[in-house]
């Protein structure tokens, strides 16, 4: 009702459904319908490029990005043979095969399993063998755009999070966020606050809006 209010068609066919359930007894779900046509239901799916699953583990998204980052890697070894310089193998490498493993790393990489951070590290390592210099690591890349992406958002008044990133009386440190889960501690928000809280300055931001009866009611979305 709410998409025919609004001028809105959903196409079903498109359409999936993810159940993220972590209940200890089993529910059954009732099927989800649109227009009468039932709703495929699946069990991971690929939105904006990330594999999601409905246990919210990312091992199906390691396993995609390996994949892709492996084949480009023949490429490299094929730059190598040519005896192309190393600053151009490092811009081809940069441009094919760390934007693959980076994507969307601030999704991810905080709650990825040591087994799937293992698997894209030798990735890097092997590319870094064949263009013979120095890479930055994985975990120096996220925390270079974890800081970065807590930066914007806390300084921007108009982002929908940005109300998450609130300053204590003190004004030197945020608030932290409460947590009662590993998996909502590994989360992006939860980490950019204690990433903003552990740099030696905090970056200037500034006040929160008065709250609203609306702000109240959503926090925030996503």
């Amino acid at each position: 009702m709410w998409c025919k209010d609004n001028n809105l068609h959903l196409n079903v066919e498109k359409t999936k459904e993810i159940v993220v359930d972590f209940r200890r007894e089993h529910t059954q779900h009732a099927p989800l319908s649109i227009d009468g046509a039932a709703v495929e239901r699946v069990s991971s799916t690929k939105f904006l490029g990330v594999h999601i699953s409905e246990d919210l583990s990312w091992n199906n998204n390691t396993a995609s990005l390996a994949k892709k980052a492996q084949q480009r890697l023949y490429f490299l070894r094929k730059l190598r043979r040519a005896r192309v310089p190393a600053p151009i193998m490092h811009t081809f490498y940069r441009g094919t095969i760390e934007n693959i493993l980076t994507s969307c790393i601030t999704v991810w990489y905080g709650a990825c399993t040591v087994s799937c951070c293992k698997t894209l590290q030798r990735i890097l390592r092997a590319a870094e063998k064949i263009i013979g210099v120095s890479l930055p690591s994985l975990m120096d890349i996220y925390n270079s755009c974890l800081t970065r992406k807590a930066i914007r958002i806390a300084g921007d008044p108009t982002h929908p999070s940005h109300s998450l990133f609130s300053l204590l009386p003190s004004g030197r440190r945020l608030r932290s966020l409460r947590d009662k889960t590993s998996r909502l501690k590994n989360s992006f928000f939860h980490q950019a606050v204690r990433k903003l809280n552990s740099l030696p300055v905090l970056p200037l931001l500034p006040p929160l809006p008065p709250a609203t009866d609306s702000a109240r009611t959503h926090p925030f979305s996503i």
